[in-house]
């Protein structure tokens, strides 16, 4: 049975906040809040979580996954930022935005597209999701709690542990999230491309 720990959305309790995180680094699998939709996630270089991942939303080997990020010095190690992206990003972030980028050699092989090496990265304003991201120091590798066959992400924690309770080792309840992932913003190919429209307006960044 996953472990469930009620975090208040606004002021996460840093006790709770440690235990988690100290979960993630020791190969838990996470559910928890953001800005956007609740997330799957753990520790980056955990192979045997991602597979789980991949099991429990049926991905196949081409999906692109997300380094939950906590800044943007964060991504300046992830990713290969020119002076335009790291000017896009400072003002589109922390929001509800996943950004496609070229990854550096600190991103796990396994993480990036196969064929672009690319991997998409964001900066949520969520203060749980930010809290664990600092209490941990390194980026969570996440992906959208969109249950196969299912139109609509789960948003209800009770709904979740239901599900999942023999699936994941975590469950985080930061409360109600929204049912719209994020916008997704291709910026590898040297342009600026909106691949999703989602929670955020990316309008006034293109």
């Amino acid at each position: 049975m996953a472990e469930y720990f009620s975090i208040h959305p606004e002021n996460p309790q840093a006790r709770l906040i440690s235990q988690v995180a100290e979960r993630v680094r020791r190969g838990a699998l996470m559910v928890y809040p953001t800005d956007s939709v609740y997330a799957i996630g753990c520790h980056i270089g955990d192979k045997q979580a991602l597979d789980r991942i991949r099991q429990l939303r049926k991905l196949d080997k081409h999906h692109n996954f997300t380094l939950m990020c906590r800044d943007l010095s964060d991504i300046s190690l992830y990713a290969k930022l020119d002076n335009s992206h790291f000017r896009t990003l400072k003002a589109a972030t922390p929001g509800p935005f996943t950004f496609i980028l070229e990854a550096t050699s600190e991103v796990p092989r396994r993480l990036q597209h196969p064929k672009r090496k690319t991997i998409g990265l964001r900066i949520p304003s969520d203060p749980v999701a930010q809290a664990l991201l600092t209490e941990l120091g390194e980026p969570l590798m996440s992906v959208t709690l969109i249950m196969p066959g299912d139109d609509y992400p789960l948003s209800d924690p009770w709904e979740i542990r239901e599900l999942l309770d023999h699936h994941v080792d975590v469950i985080v309840d930061g409360g109600y999230c929204g049912l719209e992932p994020t916008t997704v913003v291709d910026m590898s190919g040297g342009g600026t491309e909106l691949i999703r429209q989602g929670a955020g307006d990316f309008s006034p960044f293109m």
